[in-house]
């Protein structure tokens, strides 16, 4: 089968490998769909640990597909159905893998980052993610393009758990590439009197506006002002930094109404992760800031439900679609910021 495989920094390849085999435990899943993000491309600039030229990974852990084998003793999914897979897998056994944050185990394993990942023919499904119930069935009304898309749109679910979103809000989205404006359609849907994104890349604004049209957009040039005059000088309720910037981070707090609601969404690069906050802000304010990381299982269900809804257009998202051939091209477009998410798709 073909796979996308990553060997070391910048070294990826297209390969022929074996198809995996699968024992009775476990399930055999042909995919459909697989979304490249920027975790694909940090590993692809950067590296990751226990990759090189003797130990390839096999990219891709936004995925969805066909279940094509079913192991003997797995007794919950059948051979045909339409499914989509969390990526993130718990030991099972330690305090948040019991509470059910597996996503939270410290030692957690991952498709495509840790395990063989979705940028193939075919997946294995290992035994602790089939138990664990890493495997969503999709409604029939749910595309294999969409269905790659629950995995990011989780992580953004999970956030807004996390801090909090509710109808009336004004919220503000630091960051207009595709995180941000899930984001947006997400505070849309939970009933925000108004959102606004502000993003340094003026097309990026004026893309995300043809995407969701009742968005506010506005530039970073006094951008307190601007929100104050939005807000009749009260500032934002919510306000979510959807981008790895340290400044962003800083400023965010100069935008908010008394118990107002910080979201840190994504980390920073490692050389420029301590922030400078003013404390007196935080404190005269009564602000609550709150940071995330990846999704649970029960934020991944949600965002299948909510996509199957037809409430949130998260297709709208999908600028481009390519065979595995061509996934050099969709990685420079990844890379280069070209489009919002660029989706490998299989027969």
């Amino acid at each position: 089968m073909r796979a996308v495989q990553l060997y070391g920094k910048e070294n990826m390849r297209i390969n022929n490998i074996e198809k995996p085999q699968i024992n009775e435990n476990e399930i055999l899943l042909k995919i459909k769909a697989a979304s490249l993000c920027g975790t694909d491309v940090r590993m692809y600039k950067n590296g990751a640990t226990g990759i090189d030229k003797h130990h390839p990974l096999t990219l891709g852990h936004e995925i969805s597909g066909i279940i094509e084998e079913v192991g003997n003793n797995v007794t919950s999914y059948k051979i045909g159905q339409r499914v989509s897979v969390a990526p993130n897998v718990g030991c099972g056994n330690c305090d948040q893998c019991i509470n059910g944050n597996t996503h939270l185990c410290t030692n957690y394993r991952a498709f495509g980052i840790h395990l063989a990942g979705g940028f193939a023919e075919y997946l294995k499904i290992p035994e602790k993610a089939i138990q664990q119930g890493n495997i969503t069935f999709l409604a029939n009304s749910t595309s294999f393009e969409q269905a790659a898309l629950i995995e990011p749109f989780s992580c953004v679910f999970n956030g807004q758990e996390i801090a909090g979103s509710f109808p009336g809000d004004s919220v503000l989205i630091i960051g207009g590439g595709p995180i941000g404006i899930m984001h947006a359609m997400l505070a849309f849907n939970k009933g925000a009197g108004q959102v606004i994104l502000t993003d340094h890349h003026e097309n990026r604004m004026e893309a995300a506006k043809k995407i969701l049209p009742q968005l506010t957009i506005l530039s970073g040039e006094n951008l307190a002002d601007k929100i104050a005059e939005k807000t009749q000088g009260k500032g934002m309720d919510l306000c979510i930094v959807a981008a790895p910037s340290p400044q962003a981070q800083t400023e965010s707090m100069y935008y908010m109404v008394t118990n107002g609601r910080l979201l840190f969404f994504g980390g920073l690069p490692k050389n420029r992760e301590n922030v400078a906050i003013n404390t007196n802000i935080l404190h005269y304010k009564q602000l609550r800031i709150f940071g995330c990381t990846r999704a649970s299982l029960s934020s991944y269900r949600n965002s299948e439900k909510l996509i199957a809804s037809g409430q949130v257009p998260i297709e709208r998202l999908i600028t481009n679609k390519y065979p595995i051939e061509e996934f050099k091209q969709a990685l420079e477009n990844a890379e280069k910021s070209i489009g919002l998410k660029n989706v490998i798709t299989f027969d």
